[in-house]
Protein backbone atom coordinates (compact mmCIF):
# COMPACT_ATOMS: atom_id res chain seq x y z
CA UNK A 1 0.00 0.00 0.00
CA UNK A 2 1.21 3.52 -0.81
CA UNK A 3 0.95 5.86 2.17
CA UNK A 4 1.94 9.01 0.28
CA UNK A 5 3.16 9.93 -3.19
CA UNK A 6 4.39 12.72 -5.38
CA UNK A 7 3.68 11.96 -9.03
CA UNK A 8 5.46 14.13 -11.58
CA UNK A 9 5.21 17.07 -9.15
CA UNK A 10 6.61 20.50 -9.88
CA UNK A 11 6.66 23.34 -7.37
CA UNK A 12 7.98 26.83 -8.14
CA UNK A 13 8.64 29.89 -6.03
CA UNK A 14 8.85 32.65 -8.60
CA UNK A 15 11.72 31.77 -10.91
CA UNK A 16 13.04 29.12 -8.51
CA UNK A 17 12.03 25.54 -9.32
CA UNK A 18 12.02 23.84 -5.90
CA UNK A 19 10.65 20.52 -7.19
CA UNK A 20 11.16 19.53 -10.81
CA UNK A 21 8.83 16.72 -11.94
CA UNK A 22 9.52 14.68 -8.81
CA UNK A 23 8.24 11.12 -8.41
CA UNK A 24 8.37 9.74 -4.89
CA UNK A 25 6.43 6.99 -3.13
CA UNK A 26 6.26 6.32 0.60
CA UNK A 27 5.19 2.73 1.14
CA UNK A 28 3.26 1.69 4.23
CA UNK A 29 5.51 0.15 6.85
CA UNK A 30 8.81 1.50 5.50
CA UNK A 31 11.30 4.06 6.76
CA UNK A 32 12.20 6.36 3.88
CA UNK A 33 15.05 8.85 4.35
CA UNK A 34 15.04 11.83 2.01
CA UNK A 35 18.56 13.21 1.64
CA UNK A 36 20.04 16.14 -0.22
CA UNK A 37 22.11 19.29 0.25
CA UNK A 38 20.60 22.51 1.56
CA UNK A 39 18.12 23.89 -0.95
CA UNK A 40 17.57 20.53 -2.61
CA UNK A 41 13.79 20.64 -2.06
CA UNK A 42 13.40 18.25 0.87
CA UNK A 43 11.29 20.49 3.10
CA UNK A 44 9.23 21.62 0.11
CA UNK A 45 8.52 17.99 -0.75
CA UNK A 46 7.23 17.35 2.78
CA UNK A 47 5.13 20.52 2.71
CA UNK A 48 3.48 19.49 -0.55
CA UNK A 49 2.86 15.95 0.71
CA UNK A 50 1.18 17.39 3.80
CA UNK A 51 -1.00 19.78 1.83
CA UNK A 52 0.71 22.83 3.33
CA UNK A 53 1.76 23.97 -0.14
CA UNK A 54 0.01 23.41 -3.45
CA UNK A 55 1.88 21.70 -6.29
CA UNK A 56 2.04 23.72 -9.51
CA UNK A 57 1.85 20.55 -11.58
CA UNK A 58 1.48 16.82 -11.01
CA UNK A 59 -0.52 14.81 -8.49
CA UNK A 60 -0.13 14.44 -4.73
CA UNK A 61 -1.60 11.63 -2.64
CA UNK A 62 -1.82 11.07 1.10
CA UNK A 63 -3.47 7.81 2.07
CA UNK A 64 -5.11 7.74 -1.34
CA UNK A 65 -6.63 11.22 -1.10
CA UNK A 66 -5.81 14.90 -1.54
CA UNK A 67 -3.55 15.94 1.37
CA UNK A 68 -5.29 19.32 1.54
CA UNK A 69 -8.34 17.55 2.97
CA UNK A 70 -8.10 17.55 6.78
CA UNK A 71 -9.32 13.95 6.92
CA UNK A 72 -6.29 12.87 4.88
CA UNK A 73 -3.91 14.35 7.44
CA UNK A 74 -5.65 12.97 10.52
CA UNK A 75 -3.51 9.83 10.58
CA UNK A 76 -0.19 11.66 10.16
CA UNK A 77 2.17 12.97 12.85
CA UNK A 78 4.59 15.75 11.94
CA UNK A 79 7.79 17.25 13.29
CA UNK A 80 8.61 20.40 11.30
CA UNK A 81 12.15 21.63 10.80
CA UNK A 82 11.46 24.49 13.20
CA UNK A 83 8.96 24.53 16.06
CA UNK A 84 7.77 27.39 18.24
CA UNK A 85 6.05 26.97 21.60
CA UNK A 86 4.57 29.50 24.07
CA UNK A 87 7.54 30.05 26.41
CA UNK A 88 5.48 30.08 29.61
CA UNK A 89 3.52 26.91 28.80
CA UNK A 90 4.64 23.80 30.65
CA UNK A 91 5.78 20.71 28.80
CA UNK A 92 2.88 18.62 30.09
CA UNK A 93 0.41 21.34 29.04
CA UNK A 94 1.75 21.35 25.47
CA UNK A 95 1.36 17.59 25.15
CA UNK A 96 -2.11 17.69 26.73
CA UNK A 97 -3.18 20.45 24.34
CA UNK A 98 -2.11 18.46 21.28
CA UNK A 99 -3.70 15.32 22.71
CA UNK A 100 -7.21 16.77 22.94
CA UNK A 101 -7.32 16.87 19.14
CA UNK A 102 -7.29 13.05 18.96
CA UNK A 103 -9.84 10.44 19.98
CA UNK A 104 -7.33 8.13 21.68
CA UNK A 105 -4.07 9.98 22.34
CA UNK A 106 -1.06 8.43 24.00
CA UNK A 107 -1.01 9.18 27.73
CA UNK A 108 1.08 12.27 28.36
CA UNK A 109 3.17 10.63 31.07
CA UNK A 110 3.93 7.66 28.82
CA UNK A 111 4.94 9.85 25.90
CA UNK A 112 7.21 12.05 27.99
CA UNK A 113 8.86 8.99 29.47
CA UNK A 114 9.48 7.48 26.03
CA UNK A 115 11.28 10.59 24.84
CA UNK A 116 13.25 11.27 28.01
CA UNK A 117 11.17 14.26 29.05
CA UNK A 118 9.51 12.98 32.21
CA UNK A 119 11.66 15.15 34.45
CA UNK A 120 10.73 18.21 32.35
CA UNK A 121 6.96 17.70 32.59
CA UNK A 122 6.34 20.66 34.93
CA UNK A 123 8.96 22.98 33.44
CA UNK A 124 8.10 25.94 31.23
CA UNK A 125 9.10 25.42 27.62
CA UNK A 126 11.07 28.67 27.64
CA UNK A 127 13.42 27.13 30.20
CA UNK A 128 14.24 24.04 28.15
CA UNK A 129 17.50 23.51 26.35
CA UNK A 130 17.48 23.40 22.56
CA UNK A 131 17.82 19.63 22.63
CA UNK A 132 14.92 19.24 25.05
CA UNK A 133 12.70 21.42 22.87
CA UNK A 134 13.64 19.32 19.86
CA UNK A 135 12.76 16.08 21.67
CA UNK A 136 9.41 17.63 22.62
CA UNK A 137 8.78 18.50 18.98
CA UNK A 138 9.51 14.92 17.94
CA UNK A 139 7.39 13.48 20.74
CA UNK A 140 4.37 15.54 19.64
CA UNK A 141 4.37 13.75 16.29
CA UNK A 142 3.36 10.57 18.11
CA UNK A 143 0.60 11.89 20.40
CA UNK A 144 -2.25 10.80 18.13
CA UNK A 145 -1.00 7.24 17.45
CA UNK A 146 -0.36 8.08 13.78
CA UNK A 147 -0.16 5.58 10.94
CA UNK A 148 2.71 7.62 9.47
CA UNK A 149 5.07 10.30 10.71
CA UNK A 150 6.85 12.95 8.65
CA UNK A 151 9.97 14.17 10.42
CA UNK A 152 11.98 17.09 9.04
CA UNK A 153 15.53 16.93 10.48
CA UNK A 154 14.21 15.33 13.69
CA UNK A 155 17.51 15.03 15.59
CA UNK A 156 19.17 18.33 14.69
CA UNK A 157 20.72 19.83 17.82
CA UNK A 158 20.65 16.61 19.82
CA UNK A 159 23.76 15.15 21.42
CA UNK A 160 24.79 11.61 20.53
CA UNK A 161 22.99 9.99 23.47
CA UNK A 162 19.71 11.84 22.85
CA UNK A 163 19.91 11.15 19.11
CA UNK A 164 20.28 7.43 19.68
CA UNK A 165 17.39 7.47 22.16
CA UNK A 166 15.16 9.03 19.47
CA UNK A 167 16.40 6.43 16.98
CA UNK A 168 15.34 3.72 19.40
CA UNK A 169 11.79 5.10 19.57
CA UNK A 170 11.61 5.37 15.78
CA UNK A 171 12.76 1.76 15.41
CA UNK A 172 10.09 0.59 17.86
CA UNK A 173 7.43 2.56 15.99
CA UNK A 174 8.53 1.10 12.65
CA UNK A 175 8.74 -2.43 14.05
CA UNK A 176 5.09 -2.09 15.08
CA UNK A 177 4.03 -1.25 11.54
CA UNK A 178 4.48 2.52 11.55
CA UNK A 179 5.54 4.40 8.43
CA UNK A 180 8.27 7.05 8.54
CA UNK A 181 9.42 9.70 6.09
CA UNK A 182 12.34 11.69 7.43
CA UNK A 183 14.78 14.22 6.10
CA UNK A 184 18.24 14.31 7.63
CA UNK A 185 21.72 15.67 7.14
CA UNK A 186 23.18 12.81 9.16
CA UNK A 187 24.21 9.99 6.83
CA UNK A 188 24.69 7.77 9.87
CA UNK A 189 21.04 8.40 10.77
CA UNK A 190 19.82 7.41 7.31
CA UNK A 191 22.01 4.33 7.33
CA UNK A 192 20.85 3.32 10.82
CA UNK A 193 17.11 3.81 10.30
CA UNK A 194 16.10 3.75 6.65
CA UNK A 195 14.90 0.76 4.68
CA UNK A 196 15.09 3.00 1.59
CA UNK A 197 16.87 6.23 0.75
CA UNK A 198 15.98 8.83 -1.88
CA UNK A 199 18.35 11.62 -2.86
CA UNK A 200 17.24 15.04 -4.11
CA UNK A 201 19.48 17.56 -5.88
CA UNK A 202 18.33 20.91 -7.27
CA UNK A 203 14.72 19.79 -6.98
CA UNK A 204 15.20 16.58 -8.93
CA UNK A 205 15.15 12.99 -7.74
CA UNK A 206 18.53 11.52 -8.58
CA UNK A 207 19.17 8.27 -6.69
CA UNK A 208 16.90 5.84 -4.89
CA UNK A 209 17.50 2.48 -3.21
CA UNK A 210 18.26 0.69 0.03
CA UNK A 211 21.36 1.72 2.01
CA UNK A 212 23.07 -1.50 0.91
CA UNK A 213 22.21 -0.90 -2.75
CA UNK A 214 23.59 2.63 -2.68
CA UNK A 215 26.72 1.55 -0.84
CA UNK A 216 27.25 -1.25 -3.34
CA UNK A 217 26.84 1.09 -6.32
CA UNK A 218 28.98 3.95 -5.00
CA UNK A 219 31.33 2.33 -2.47
CA UNK A 220 29.72 3.85 0.63
CA UNK A 221 26.62 5.87 1.41
CA UNK A 222 28.87 8.88 1.94
CA UNK A 223 30.37 8.39 -1.53
CA UNK A 224 26.86 8.31 -3.01
CA UNK A 225 25.98 11.55 -1.27
CA UNK A 226 29.21 13.25 -2.33
CA UNK A 227 28.62 12.18 -5.92
CA UNK A 228 25.17 13.74 -5.70
CA UNK A 229 26.31 17.03 -4.21
CA UNK A 230 29.09 17.42 -6.76
CA UNK A 231 26.51 17.20 -9.52
CA UNK A 232 28.09 14.11 -11.06
CA UNK A 233 24.91 12.03 -11.01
Amino acid sequence: MIAAALRDVTKRFGSLVALDRVDLELRSGEVLALLGPNGAGKTTALSVLLGLRRADAGRVELFGSDPRRPASRAAVGVTPQESSFPPTARVREIVDLVGVHFAAPVRTADLLDRFGLAECARRQVGGLSGGERRRLSVALAFVGRPLAVFLDEPTTGLDVEARRAVWSELRIYAANGGTILLTTHYLEEADALASRIALLARGRMTIEGSPDQLASAYGTLEDAFLTLTRGAV
